[in-house]
């Protein structure tokens, strides 16, 4: 979230103000799968923009099928870009947070349908009728941010701001993006769980998943590890934990909605863990995956955490993030094992490039080909 509104490119059509940018359109179902695809490796070379910085991985039939490196993780260090960068994923929390609610209510300590009063204290009569659902699928009609994503905001302090908050539409009646909303599951969680966020997040979900380097602090990362951040003129912002941060993680204006770090080597984990039933059941599968809601101005839809998309290689499910300075996707199509998750640490260059551009063509393009190598 930024403090400014950031030019959008085809598929991001909504911005959060303040370090998270996410954009959910509908401009996956736009590209279309070439009837003879190149391999990978040269359609990710020409699609990249030369210049840019990141990681792409690609992968189906439960392996990788592609993952390389481009540029620099820390230009002044002279260390590039790898499989095993971490990155700071922005957006992409949601889904963590969206399955810690759901194993919540696996575990039988919350239901789907629970007022966020049972978790929250007091809520004022025009909240009332919020339920954890609507948090989970944006129809809670909260606001998209309170601030600045680095504001040394805690839980407490964001839960009444949050609460004292303007609706922007009666609950359950739209979908309207809110940052507010998964901030304020991510405070559900930890009293259902009663445990810490990231804790409940390590053990329940990275851990089952076989995940080492996904997480805030718990990790205990080594600053090499961690790629830095450039802007469009080249200019270098540090590592995430280099703004203010708790000694615990980011503050609560960004924690649960984004923000998390983690690897595209841990993120396969993920797909792997999500195609079994380590982590999710069947049932809470379904849920994850559901078209609770049709997102505004688009024939996409939301589930929990994920944006629903029928493209050429089938329905997908995805959702980008963004910042200032970066910007990432993770897709996963529902009828295979296919797995596409790119991040740039440098997404944006002033009279150059700009990745929003090559977004939906980055993302479809490589599920298109995940299997011709």
């Amino acid at each position: 979230m930024r403090r400014w509104v950031r030019r959008l490119g085809p598929v991001a059509v909504l911005v959060v103000a303040a370090v998270t940018l996410t954009g959910c359109g509908d401009g996956m179902a736009d590209v279309r799968c070439p009837w003879r695809a190149e391999p990978v490796a040269p359609f990710v070379a020409r699609t990249f923009p030369a210049g840019a910085s990141g990681t792409v991985l690609v992968a189906a039939g439960g392996h990788v099928r592609y993952c390389r490196g481009v540029g620099w993780a820390d230009r002044r260090a002279h260390r590039r870009a790898g499989c095993d960068t971490v990155y700071d994923v922005m957006s992409i929390t949601k889904q963590f947070t969206a399955v810690a609610v759901l194993k919540l209510a696996m575990q039988g300590r919350l239901r789907l349908g629970d007022r966020i009063g049972r978790f929250l204290g007091p809520v004022p009569a025009d909240k009332r009728r919020i339920t954890v659902r609507q948090l989970l699928t944006h129809t809670a009609g909260l606001a998209e941010s309170l601030g600045d994503d680095y504001d040394p905001v805690s839980r407490e302090t964001m839960v009444r701001a949050a609460l004292a908050s303007r609706l922007r539409s009666a609950p359950g009646r739209e979908f309207r993006y809110s940052n507010v909303g998964y901030g304020l599951l991510a405070a559900i969680v930890e009293h259902a769980a009663g445990t810490s966020y990231e804790r409940y997040l390590n053990r329940y979900l990275f851990a089952p998943a076989g995940m080492t380097r996904t997480g805030y602090v718990l990790p205990r990362w080594r600053r090499g590890q961690v790629a830095v951040e450039y802007d469009d003129r080249d200019r270098s912002h540090g590592r995430p934990f280099d703004h203010p941060w708790a000694a615990d993680g980011p503050y609560w204006n960004l924690r649960g909605n984004g923000g998390m770090l983690s690897s595209a080597r841990d993120l396969f984990r993920w797909q792997r863990a999500l195609t079994g039933e380590s982590v999710l059941s069947a049932w809470a599968k379904r849920q994850l995956f559901g078209r609770h809601v049709r997102m505004a101005d688009s024939d996409d839809h939301y589930g929990d955490g994920w944006v629903l998309s029928d493209t050429d290689v089938g329905e997908v499910a995805w959702h980008d993030g963004g910042d200032t300075w970066s910007l990432a996707v993770f897709a996963r199509s529902l009828r295979d094992d296919r797995m596409v998750f790119w991040v740039s640490n440098h997404a944006y260059q002033r009279h150059g490039w700009n990745l929003e551009d090559a977004q939906s063509e980055l993302t479809i393009g490589a599920l298109c080909r995940a299997r011709t190598d």
